[in-house]
């Protein structure tokens, strides 16, 4: 089976990719899109439509440089690939 894919999108949310279910801390189901292939959780704390993304970190100038490690050099990547 396919690890599920986490996406954390430069100065935007995190996209899931593929089916996900999505609690809250009493463990009850948020709805959930069915009709996209991907779910977007906010990461800028604006969205009014929290855990989901609404575009808020746009307005907002929501700022988030994190970059995984490079894979051969061990460093901080510059590089974006989608």
């Amino acid at each position: 089976m396919d690890p599920i894919v986490l996406r954390l999108r430069e100065n935007g949310p995190i996209v899931i990719e593929g089916p996900v279910r999505v609690i809250d801390h009493l463990g009850r189901d948020f709805m959930v899109p069915t009709h996209k292939p991907t779910v977007a959780l906010c990461r800028c704390g604006a969205s009014a439509t929290k855990p989901f993304c609404d575009g808020s970190h746009k307005r907002i100038g929501f700022q988030a440089p994190e970059r995984a490690p490079d894979r051969v050099t061990g460093s901080q990547s510059d590089r974006v690939t989608e």
